[in-house]
């Protein structure tokens, strides 16, 4: 079953966006993209950045988040980069995911 996670940062007027592209350039997701990942979204709605992607499965999810993401996000919060845990973070199951 497909699942859509988010997850929410207060961002306040900071617009900068240094942690997410540290992140984003590690993981190398151009050339080696995550197996599983349908969609990965990533932007400002007024004082939220948000990060919105879609995956296959949660296990799909879970796997690239305790295998890829979790070690370089631990690296970054150990180097003393601004910034912390997502404000809000949630998934829920998909009734339906459409591509075309």
């Amino acid at each position: 079953m497909a699942i859509a996670y988010v997850q929410e940062f207060d961002a306040g007027s900071d617009r900068t966006t240094t942690n997410y592209d540290w992140v984003a350039e590690r993981l190398g997701v151009e050339s080696d993209p995550p197996k599983g990942c349908i969609v990965h979204t990533a932007g400002f709605d007024g004082d939220t950045f948000r990060i919105f992607e879609v995956w296959e499965s949660e296990a799909a999810w879970e796997r690239f988040r305790d295998e890829r993401l979790t070690p370089l996000v631990q690296e970054l919060m150990g180097s003393g980069a601004a910034g912390g845990p997502p404000a809000r973070e949630s998934t829920y199951e998909l009734h339906d995911v459409f591509r075309p």
